[in-house]
């Protein structure tokens, strides 16, 4: 046997778990997706959907609490009458500065990441549960998690610092970076082409982007948390920090209602007053001013970041478009790119339209793509590599 034959992939949320099964032995073949959704909220819900299906089933059901989330997911893919899971792979938000490789899990390594929750506090409390369910419901079942702030470890010390004092930057604070298992995906498909200045702009509900050079990162706009960068659905990204100061003291805000505030309630949403949802931006942005200064603000302000990477880079060869708006929204695309041409970025309208591979027009000396991301891949592709080199 060259490797593990199927691998489960977990990725956990505070109120939700998405799973993804793959079989590795042959190839690379999806077998089955699904997802829980509010954990711990009422109208619960359960979907998979298994290969050679084209909709997904879905169940209502209360999901109490991860554990409970876990147990029906392994039931609904057992059901399923899909491969069984030789190992599970997960993702895992933040390693810290130790943990910068994929690795099993262990007792001492939860040790590390239950001391790690106050850099994440938002994702490490439910992706430990998630580990702990499933090492009591499979004993024997090999663990294995990956990081998303292990990818940006490589980037320059001058990359990773904050100006602050240098007792700072030896408790750990410093650009930890996010969103690394896309970017490590996006480069494993450009292949060699990631020898060259690439900017990968990774736009979800949470968005990033990171400059990449030789294959290696050099720079990324999130920082010490999932918040920093530019808006997102409702994260407001950077702030000048005297915003923060100013509401603690005038306005009595403490560190849980800023967290509200700066995570939960700005971004999209926050301009918007509608949504955090790009769709329905765009849906409504022609009768809704609030909606189009939202996506105008969001462009603009990815445009800026794009601007302010390929001065890391000394220019650009390529610009990656990624994630559910990178990969689906073609008038977010469009707006971003506008301006961009003393960059050689020039895109073609039909091509953008279409979410083709490349968007770029004839002439363009900046390929644009649109390469849909895999995180779930990737974390598969990490698991069978740890689980078969401890093999000895």
């Amino acid at each position: 046997m060259s490797g593990l034959r199927s691998v489960l992939c977990m990725n956990s949320g505070s109120s939700s778990l998405k799973f993804a099964l793959y079989e590795l032995s042959e190839g690379e073949r999806f077998l089955a997706h699904g997802a829980v959704e509010r954990i711990g909220l009422a109208d619960g819900r359960i979907s998979i959907r298994t290969v050679g299906e084209d909709r997904p089933v879905e169940r209502k059901e209360e999901f109490p609490d991860h554990q409970t989330a876990v147990r029906r997911s392994f039931a609904l893919l057992e059901q399923a009458a899909v491969a069984k899971p030789q190992a599970v792979g997960h993702r895992v938000v933040h390693g810290g500065l130790e943990h910068t490789v994929p690795e099993k899990v262990d007792g001492r390594l939860l040790r590390d990441l239950r001391a790690l929750i106050p850099f994440a506090p938002l994702h490490l409390p439910s992706a430990i549960a998630v580990i702990e369910d499933v090492a009591e419901r499979f004993p024997d079942l090999p663990q294995v998690a990956c990081y998303d702030t292990a990818f940006h470890r490589q980037m320059p010390e001058v990359a990773q610092r904050f100006a602050l004092p240098g007792a700072c930057w030896d408790e750990g604070i410093r650009r930890y970076g996010f969103h690394g298992l896309s970017y490590e995906y996006i480069v494993s498909v450009l292949g060699s082409a990631a020898s060259e200045r690439v900017i990968i702009a990774h736009l979800g509900n949470g968005a990033s982007m990171a400059a990449v050079k030789g294959g290696k990162p050099m720079d990324t706009t999130m920082g010490f948390t999932p918040t920093g960068g530019f808006m997102m659905g409702t994260r407001s990204g950077d702030l000048d920090p005297g915003v923060l100061v100013h509401l603690m003291q005038e306005k009595a805000y403490d560190g849980k209602r800023i967290d509200q505030l700066v995570n939960h309630e700005s971004g999209l949403l926050g301009v918007s007053g509608l949504s955090p949802d790009m769709r329905t931006l765009l849906e409504q942005k022609d009768t809704s001013p609030s909606a189009a200064l939202s996506v105008e603000m969001f462009c603009y302000q990815v445009r800026k970041a794009i601007g302010a990477l390929s001065a890391v880079l000394g220019g650009v060869d390529i610009l990656v478009f990624t994630g559910g708006i990178g990969e689906r929204a073609a008038p977010v695309r469009d707006g971003i790119c506008a301006n961009l041409g003393y960059l050689g970025v020039r895109i073609d309208d039909k091509l953008n339209r279409q979410n083709a591979d490349t968007i770029s027009a004839p002439g363009s000396s900046c390929s644009v793509r649109v390469i849909p991301t895999n995180e779930d891949l990737m974390i598969a592709r990490h698991t069978q590599d740890v689980c078969f080199s401890s093999r000895g």
